[in-house]
């Protein structure tokens, strides 16, 4: 919602091209959330998250109140990014977006700074006994992932042409992190990959139950009731243990083959 905003006041009130404001709207949402992270991932367990919480209840509220700028509830109208009305080029632009996405955290991951994530993510107390800070590595951990979510608000401003504050609603947030935990915690791939069908297959049922405001969010809790209870690790998760065991299963096979 902030990169949203962001861009859109700057094409409104400035006149700056879409295409450099949704980088700047991913600038202003990763320094918010550098400043964020630095005031609340001191805090540990729900502590951590509820404040981060707040923040964005904060600036939804902050987005509603100022009408004089945003509009508030009335909606913001803010250029197209493309002049064009056909859906499928946007859909482009947000493909190559999901690449440079994957490519950049593939980099991070990769370094050591995705050695100490993964050391985190596993064992806060062994990490911090390797002379890992964790407070640290969570601040640059947010901070990335709050300049990718401004970055794609910028795109979202400039793909509807118009902002409320019932972007910011929490319920986009529980979307988000249901097809991450249903794709797979800490796999880039799986979330990816399990985005398209799962967000077509839910919107399709939404429009079919109409009548049944709501019905999407139960079917995103079931499905994430039933990831935690069978494959704690998604979607992935599974494909990963799949692999492995016909990994293991193919020598023998092989060996059978050759006695036969």
């Amino acid at each position: 919602g902030l990169g949203a905003y962001t861009s859109g006041l700057l094409a409104v009130e400035l006149g700056l091209s879409p295409w450099i404001g949704i980088f700047v709207g991913a600038g202003v949402a990763g320094f918010v959330g550098l400043l964020t992270g630095m005031l609340t991932l001191r805090l540990r367990g729900i502590y951590a998250a509820v404040m981060a919480w707040f923040v964005g209840l904060a600036v939804m509220g902050l987005v509603r109140n100022v009408p004089e700028i945003t509009r508030g509830s009335l909606g913001l109208n803010v250029p197209l990014l493309l002049d064009t009305s056909d859906n499928l080029p946007y859909y482009y632009v947000i493909l190559a977006m999901l690449l440079v996405t994957l490519a950049v955290l593939t980099l991070v991951i990769r370094s050591h700074i995705g050695l100490a994530f993964r050391a985190i993510g596993q064992n806060v107390q062994a990490a911090r006994a390797s002379g890992i800070n964790p407070t640290r590595y969570l601040v640059i951990n947010f901070t990335l992932a709050t300049a990718f979510a401004g970055w794609l608000g910028g795109f979202y401003a400039h793909y509807y042409g118009i902002l409320t504050p019932d972007m910011m609603l929490t319920t986009h947030t529980v979307e988000v992190l249901a097809v991450a935990y249903i794709g797979g915690r800490g796999s880039l791939w799986g979330p990816a990959i399990v985005a398209f069908p799962l967000s077509i297959g839910v919107e399709a049922l939404r429009t079919q139950f109409a009548n049944l405001p709501g019905f999407h969010l139960v079917l995103y809790g079931l499905l994430l009731i039933t990831v935690m209870i069978y494959w704690p690790g998604g979607v992935a998760g599974l494909l990963r243990s799949i692999e492995a065991r016909l990994v293991r299963g193919g020598p023998d096979r092989a060996g059978g083959a050759r006695q036969a």
